[in-house]
């Protein structure tokens, strides 16, 4: 229907895709930090720091040690202006992040890698803790280490200066579980706060900077008192807590359950949401509603992948932002918690990809987890979609892109639906598979079914009801519908890899790992007949969109076309050196995109048999490819966790070309003129600018035909400048290899070594080599010319004996 549709357009073969956009792992865990301004989030990603822009989640700069190991810690200073690294290589680097440049490294003095640092509130002295169990600091400003702090057990994970500067204090805490207190004046432990029976996560000082909260993954806060020295309070949280954060005095936390003044804290941890806690009554006044279906309780103290990792108040926005133990980063609004961007910082791998929305304004991601990640593409806004309770495996979306099914490894199948404002909502839900489901095809002609295929070698259809359609948008789904299968079959012997509706609805084709792929009637699903031919298992089946034609894929490493009348095998495409994972017909149906597990990209002219076209973007297994209704994006998902978008550059590639051709005849006319004009200067400029010898050669002959040609040549060689001389003396090097055009060579070598000293022409690019190369040819030119003159000078000692041998004779015979 939407070929038809489009089918006043004049069809042209695609030839070639770029990258459009990548969506690139850019956190892999460890701290996140975020500037004062709330504009740009620090990220670490291996060997890479990635800066990220908070407003597009574009990457801004990504730093990375020279030595390429990993960074293991890094700090940002109070003013935004100082960024400090620290790697394995035991190296400390001080970066101008804005301008992306290193401006000093130093040894960090530790024998083990550097924890963690921090900038005290002045941004002019900075402290390191290391798994040497030391704490180094050092004066920013004057380049030096004032203090080494030694007395903590095993690794240092926490340091952190006394906000108040007159008082020259330092806290860390390290494997022991205490928090000890350094005074920097007599750089000796003069205090220490034992208290916590597990490692302490985090430290908050009051704004009376005499009450210090801290937080442990015993499952506790404590408050204490800095001028006793004493714990005030223990504030029993029941989770593993990564994050304590102190609420700001003058904010308005009444929709948060803040009923009075005093101080308030919020914590993150391992149930994966935030609370809200009193001080002083240790009473829980706020607990997040819950995102996700409950698990059990043992799995939830284990520390589910729900859990949050580290959360911190960003002034500049008035906003939380947490991360998640599966590397999401999201901000809520602090007054009220209300939900404002999330982003996706590491996808793991990725198994499926679908483009979503009226205007294909999205994509939803199937990583290696049970949530789905729906992008949108404008902003890189991310929304986490629960559900599924095992890694989901295949996406599909319906026909007017607001609605998509999912299935997974928990053997469900859930339908979602996308609203206006674009928010996705799980409106229905089915159970009824043995084993986890593997794929699924969502019917293309209305919203009506679904048809599923699993491991236990079954495809079942699912009817939507239409009711379903009707409710999802007004939006009166308060939870998902349940859906039964209405028709279960036996499909295959083995694993069933893939499944596929017909555009009109009538037919389903399935392929399995036992080499088949066969076709059905839908709904009844009855066998209609069987594809054989492929010698792997069947990865992907797809229907042409325009003919009565079904695609096949293959581990074989081939693509086979098959007649849907007659079952037997239209067409083969050979290519791919490894497994076919997925196909697309594209360009109407005239041409097929696949991709393969050795991360490669094909496009194939059908009508030829033709590779057009290899991308390479990815380096691992290509699990998803979809393109999009106006057939000009494809989207792929691989192993490598990176989601690219491809454009369609065809068009831009040929008018780039017909404005080459344009451009070449435009100065093959200029030339032609110059060379009518007897302007040899210019022509030879120009002719040197096309990077063109022949055309260099060309001039060079016209100017030496010339009554004073040698003359002529000379001045205008000599007014060339270093570059062109650079150029011509490495064309003449080719000219010098034909003895037709060795002359030329020759007259212009004969101008350079005359005019130019040694000293320049040993400034010459490239000089060694050409000389290398002239040497031999001109040699053996210098003795074809000796033979020549000693042939010539044969024939004319011949000549002049035959002359006086005649002249002898004639005068003979006048005496006579």
């Amino acid at each position: 229907m939407e070929a038809t549709r489009a089918g006043s357009a004049p069809l042209r073969f695609k030839s070639n895709y770029a990258v459009s956009r990548k969506f690139e792992p850019f956190y892999k865990g460890g701290k996140v930090q975020i500037s004062r301004d709330g504009k740009h989030m620090f990220c670490p990603c291996g060997t890479k720091l990635n800066i990220m822009d908070i407003e597009t989640g574009a990457l801004v700069h990504s730093i990375e040690q020279d030595e390429q190991e990993d960074i293991t810690s890094f700090v940002l200073s109070p003013d935004d202006e100082i960024l400090v690294t620290g790697s394995r290589a035991l190296l400390l680097k001080q970066w101008e992040w804005r301008q992306n440049k290193c401006r000093r490294t130093w040894k960090a003095v530790h024998t083990a890698p550097v924890a963690t640092m921090i900038f005290d509130p002045t941004s002019t002295l900075l402290a390191t803790g290391g798994c040497d169990s030391t704490i180094k600091i050092w004066d920013v400003v004057k380049q030096y280490c004032t203090h080494n702090l030694k007395g903590s057990t095993g690794v240092v994970h926490i340091v952190q200066f006394h906000p108040d500067i007159s008082r020259l204090q330092l806290f860390s805490s390290s494997m022991d579980y205490i928090i000890r207190i350094w005074d920097l004046k007599s750089s000796m432990c003069i205090a220490s706060l034992d208290g916590h029976y597990s490692a302490v996560t985090s430290l908050a000082f009051a704004p009376d900077r005499n009450t210090l909260i801290s937080s442990g993954r015993d499952k506790i806060c404590m408050i204490w008192d800095l001028k006793t020295r004493e714990a005030k309070r223990t504030v029993p949280v029941y989770e593993s807590v990564e994050a304590a954060v102190l609420l700001p005095e003058d904010g308005d936390f009444s929709h948060l359950g803040v009923k009075k003044r005093g101080l308030h804290f919020l914590t993150a941890g391992s149930k994966g949401i935030l609370h809200i806690w009193e001080a002083t009554t240790a009473a829980c006044v706020y607990t997040q509603p819950v995102p996700y279906q409950r698990v059990d309780t043992k799995e939830e103290e284990e520390g589910s992948t729900h859990g949050l990792t580290h959360c911190m108040l960003v002034p500049g926005k008035n906003e939380i932002a947490t991360v998640t133990a599966e590397h999401n980063i999201i901000f809520y609004d602090a007054q009220t918690l209300q939900l404002r961007k999330q982003f996706a910082g590491y996808n793991d791998e990725v198994l499926d990809v679908r483009f979503l929305g009226p205007a294909d304004s999205h994509i939803v991601v199937a990583t290696n987890s049970p949530q789905l990640k729906v992008f949108e593409l404008a902003t890189s806004h991310c929304q986490i979609l629960y559900g599924h309770t095992d890694t989901v495996l295949a996406l599909d979306v319906f026909r007017k892109g607001l609605m998509f099914s999912s299935c997974a490894k928990d053997r469900s199948l859930r339908v979602w639906r996308m609203d206006k404002a674009g928010d996705v909502v799980c409106v229905a839900e089915g159970l009824g598979h043995a084993h986890g489901v593997g794929a699924l095809s969502c019917s293309r002609m209305k919203e009506s079914f679904v048809v599923t295929s699993s491991q236990d070698c079954t495809i079942k259809v699912w009817n939507l009801p239409e009711s379903l359609t009707a409710k999802a948008k007004a939006g009166l789904v308060s939870s998902p519908e349940v859906l039964h299968a209405h028709v279960t079959e036996r499909g295959h012997n083995k694993d069933i890899n893939s499944v596929a509706v017909s555009p009109n609805d009538k037919l389903i084709a399935t392929g399995s790992q036992d080499r088949t792929a066969k076709l059905w009637s839908c709904p009844d699903c009855s066998l209609m007949g069987i594809f054989s031919g492929h010698t792997r298992g069947i990865w992907c089946v797809q229907f042409s969109p325009v003919d009565q034609v079904l695609a096949t894929s293959s581990a074989d490493g081939t693509v086979k076309l098959w007649d849907l009348h007659d079952f037997s095998c239209l067409k083969t495409f050979e290519g791919h050196d490894a497994s076919v994972l997925k196909i697309v017909f594209v360009s109407r149906g005239t041409q097929l995109l696949s991709s393969g597990s050795d991360g490669l990209l094909k496009l194939w002219t059908i009508k030829t048999n033709e590779c057009v076209k290899t991308l390479d973007g990815h380096e691992d297994k290509v699990w998803g490819l979809h393109c999009n209704r106006q057939d000009d994006l494809v989207v792929t998902a691989s192993s490598d966790s990176c989601v690219i978008l491809w454009k369609d550059v065809t068009e831009i590639d040929l008018e780039e070309e017909q404005a080459k051709q344009e451009e070449q005849i435009m100065k093959d006319q200029e030339l032609s003129n110059l060379l009518h004009e007897k302007k040899y200067l210019k022509a030879l400029g120009l002719a040197i600018s096309l990077d063109r010898p022949h055309t260099v050669l060309t001039v060079i002959k016209v100017i030496l035909k010339e009554t004073n040609g040698k003359e002529n040549l000379e001045k205008n060689l000599l007014r060339l400048r270093k570059d062109q001389k650079e150029s011509v003396l490495k064309f003449l090097v080719t000219w010098n290899t034909n003895s037709r055009n060795c002359h030329e060579a020759q007259a212009v070598l004969e101008t350079l070594l005359k005019h130019d000293t040694p000293e320049c022409l040993l400034q010459y690019e490239g000089i060694k080599t050409a000389v290398e190369s002239l040497l031999p040819y001109t040699e053996r030119h210098f003795q074809r010319l000796g033979r020549l003159l000693q042939a010539s000078m044969f024939i004319d000692f011949m000549w002049q004996n035959m002359r006086l041998t005649d002249m002898s004779k004639q005068e003979e015979d006048m005496s006579l």
